[in-house]
């Protein structure tokens, strides 16, 4: 049985690998540890079809250690207990500990992650966790600070470009084949940065080819891939751009389309809680001070279909989406942490002002710490005029009002406490 062309070209060395360069081009993180010898436990979190799993794969190969791999979907307490035994078993003194692959790893519960704390803290297995989600919301805690994370980043044009070659000139089965790339356009545009998309759409437009040579060209991936709507699965392209196409419609303030692409998403089996936590980071970022609310009710929605799922989880949904969708916007929230995240990169560690400081003990009120500082809930209005910022930073502006009929009030509110400082 001829394996699929994606899996042919797995790559089985660092030197073989496609992208992520930040992680394991020369002198990067991940080359860095392979060539030292000695592996910890790290979390890969990434859109599929980036080079997860073969990266794991490539560590327990060049480290020569065993590797066991879980599913997150099919496995349960019981298989991690078994599988830890058995690294126990395979482990020898004084070499790397062997490595336990799980994928998906944002679908075990927190039990199944609490059975793996004490193997991988005792260093009986070297853990390497794979995820599409954001390991923050999944992940518990004790288990992601034993594990260093890694952002693996959707393949580039000339990534791809050069898969495509490799394809067609290297691979046992493609390279008996008289085929041409003519037009790539389709072939990029449908894989979204997705290497396994792209392998799959390339064998589906070969297989579909009649008599040699076999011309790639725009018009015949699209054709093929019209007549076989199913080649995408929802963990593929379509999940990224159609949520892409849900946000940027509730930003734009359509409810139509964001019902739609909130629909599509539903029909497509897609999991509640991401379009949940989606919601929530829309009310935050699109939404933000120009209707609070928003983000309350899109923390409303999260809770209700974490409890109680599909199919009804879909009215506290499309309740969220159509509020946010209408909803006033400002991003001045988002635009001012950005812009404070970028001032401290700038400026480095400015020492707080020590009026600002504790006082815990006599030594620091002899310092001067706390010296000077006004209570603000002493003086009219819940209000007194002082430094808050370093004295390095004193006049910077960071937050913009941005003037909804809701944020006006709380800009109004900074021009009656701080006059000029906020005119501009």
């Amino acid at each position: 049985m001829v394996k699929p062309l994606a899996e042919r070209l797995r790559p089985m060395t660092l030197d073989e690998y496609v992208g992520q360069k930040h992680l394991v081009g020369e002198g990067a993180v991940l080359r860095n540890m392979i060539m030292s010898g000695r592996a910890v436990s790290f979390i890969l979190w990434g859109p599929p079809g980036v080079g997860k799993t073969t990266l794991a794969l490539i560590v327990a190969n060049e480290l020569k250690v065993p590797f066991y791999t879980l599913s997150a979907v099919s496995s349960g307490v019981k298989d991690v207990r078994e599988v830890i035994e058995k690294a126990k078993r395979s482990g020898f003194f004084n070499s790397n500990a062997p490595i336990l692959f799980i994928d998906e790893i944002h679908r075990f519960s927190k039990s199944q992650q609490d059975s793996l704390l004490a193997a991988v803290e005792q260093g009986v297995v070297t853990l390497i966790g794979a995820t599409t989600e954001n390991p923050s919301f999944e992940v518990i805690r004790p288990l992601l600070s034993r594990c260093q994370l890694y952002v693996l980043k959707p393949l580039d044009k000339e990534d791809l470009l050069g898969l495509l070659h490799r394809a067609v000139t290297q691979d046992v089965e493609l390279k008996k084949l008289d085929i041409r790339l003519n037009e790539t356009g389709a072939l990029l545009r449908y894989s979204g940065g997705d290497a396994r998309k792209l392998l799959n759409t390339l064998e589906l437009v070969v297989g579909a080819a009649k008599g040699s040579p076999v011309e790639i060209t725009d018009k015949a991936v699209e054709e093929c891939l019209q007549q076989n709507p199913l080649a995408y699965d929802k963990d593929g392209e379509m999940h990224y751009d159609i949520v892409s196409a849900f946000i940027k419609s509730i930003r734009g303030s359509d409810p139509d389309a964001a019902l739609y692409w909130l629909a599509r998403m539903i029909e497509g089996g897609e999991d509640p809680k991401f379009i949940a936590r989606r919601l929530v980071i829309s009310a935050a970022e699109d939404v933000g001070l120009a209707n609070p609310n928003a983000l309350l009710l899109a923390n409303a929605a999260f809770d209700a279909v974490s409890k109680i799922g599909w199919p009804e989880g879909r009215i506290p949904l499309a309740e969220a989406t159509v509020y946010l969708a209408t909803s006033a916007k400002s991003n001045s929230a988002y635009n001012g942490i950005a812009d404070a995240l970028s001032l401290v990169r700038k400026t480095g560690n400015q020492p707080v002002p020590l009026h600002l400081r504790n006082a815990p003990t006599k030594l620091m009120a002899d310092l001067g710490y706390h010296d000077g500082y006004k209570y603000a809930h002493d003086y009219p209005g819940n209000f007194v005029e002082q430094q808050y910022l370093p004295d390095a930073l004193q006049g910077e502006r960071i937050w913009h009002a941005q003037h909804s009929p809701a944020e006006e009030k709380l800009y109004q509110r900074m021009l009656s406490c701080w006059g000029e400082r906020f005119k501009n």
